[in-house]
């Protein structure tokens, strides 16, 4: 084995990106996967095939009610946890893809900076997209005296549906605690702010800082191509190196998340290493 210093000069890859946690184990790209729709054919067609049956079952008086009432719900348990199983996994994907984004506004009153609501749709929305997701926001009963509850529907389309909500104050209080707004400007800015919340916090987005990293990365970056990421292990692989390694020293939990712009980088790297492993192998012999 070799040891992570095996890649020889600096790191030419972006230490800014988090590696994913390690529970994750699926490989990511921004682009969609194009085997969703065929997925989600078949799974109309198992449905379309188990209501044939029911129905044919319904119409013969020998079928026991009970049995097939049973069937009929145990059924729906599968599904629901198949719909959960999918959910689970389009998040972790969409999650992994998501970087930090900058801050891009100001509030006047507390001089504090934060991130827009349209900067992290900007963002983000081609993300959650790309995994089947579809958010919608509505405002719900239950919020505190004073404070207005702001729900977000977050629809996949292998059938999961989750709802998260989140209570603002619209009392129009500033921060020193006198009144800033009338109660009608201040509902809508808590509703605005809301959906930021929820936002943030269904996708766990980090946000903050000066400089635009969050938003340029995410905006122009590209990632390696997938014919990139197969040579770029063919030749780990050939030259008697080893991927996980070569991602630990890169520090990305993939090379599919190498920036296009390191490729070259990378190849050179992993042509150092295997050059300084036959040297080693030399001075052995």
């Amino acid at each position: 084995m070799n040891d992570d210093n095996d890649f020889p000069g600096d790191r030419p890859f972006p230490s800014e990106r988090a590696a994913a946690p390690k529970k994750q184990s699926q490989t990511i790209t921004t682009t969609a996967n194009p085997q969703t729709l065929p997925a989600a054919s078949t799974q109309l067609s198992e449905t379309a095939e188990f209501f044939a049956m029911i129905e044919r079952a319904a119409r013969d008086p020998a079928v026991d009610v009970a049995k097939l009432k049973g069937l009929m719900e145990l059924r729906a348990d599968v599904e629901a946890m198949r719909a959960k199983r999918e959910f689970n996994s389009a998040m972790t994907l969409a999650q992994t893809a998501m970087r930090p984004i900058a801050n891009d506004m100001t509030n006047k009153q507390t001089t504090s900076k934060y991130t827009s609501y349209p900067a992290l749709d900007k963002v983000i929305r081609p993300l959650y997209i790309a995994q089947g997701f579809s958010l919608s926001f509505n405002t719900g009963d239950g919020a505190p005296e004073n404070c207005v509850r702001v729900l977000c529907y977050v629809e996949h389309t292998g059938g999961g549906c989750r709802t998260y909500h989140i209570d603002m104050p619209t009392d129009g209080k500033g921060a020193k605690g006198g009144d800033v707004m009338t109660k009608t400007y201040a509902t809508g800015s808590a509703v605005t702010y809301g959906m930021r919340y929820l936002l943030k916090m269904i996708f766990n987005i980090a946000v903050g800082g000066d400089d635009d990293d969050g938003n340029a990365a995410s905006n122009t970056e590209k990632f390696l191509t997938q014919k990139q990421v197969d040579d770029l292990t063919t030749l780990i692989v050939d030259t008697g190196g080893d991927v996980k390694k070569f991602c630990a020293f890169a520090k990305v939990e993939t090379l599919a998340n190498i920036y296009a712009s390191k490729y070259d980088a990378a190849v050179k790297a992993v042509n150092q290493a295997a050059a300084q492993r036959k040297a080693k192998t030399s001075m052995a012999k």
